[in-house]
């Protein structure tokens, strides 16, 4: 059985600093741990590729997206010492993208308006 795909989800990319990507893992550990208590957190997750990093990760709305950057903004600031963002996508619907405009302005995201019709296990 499906239902309609409305994951707000939020895909941000990283370039680690040299001889800094044991100390980002060990971050991505911590994020995932307090990541855990989130209820509309529907998936979290990092992946990997030399130097490059990407984190994978979906909410319940742009509320639930809003609630987890508030829980893991220190965590955010110690990752930005060892690590740049490259990019950062946000798909949603395209209610939800109104809502984030103005809170993620500095991250300066591309936007992805989910099309009507996906499908959500």
């Amino acid at each position: 059985m499906s239902t309609p795909d409305t994951c707000c989800s939020i895909a941000p990319y990283f370039k680690v600093a040299p001889g800094k990507l044991d100390e980002f893992k060990a971050l991505t550990a911590r994020f995932i741990e307090k990541t855990r208590s989130e209820p509309k957190c529907a998936h979290y997750a990092f992946s990997f590729d030399g130097d490059a990093a990407h984190c994978r990760e979906g909410y319940d709305g742009a509320a639930g997206l809003l609630a987890h950057l508030e829980n893991v903004g220190a965590l955010l600031g110690e990752a930005l010492k060892i690590a740049e963002v490259t990019r950062v996508e946000v798909h949603a619907t395209a209610a939800d993208i109104e809502q984030l405009r103005e809170p993620l302005k500095g991250l300066n995201p591309q936007y992805f308006v989910l099309q009507s019709g996906g499908l959500r296990r």
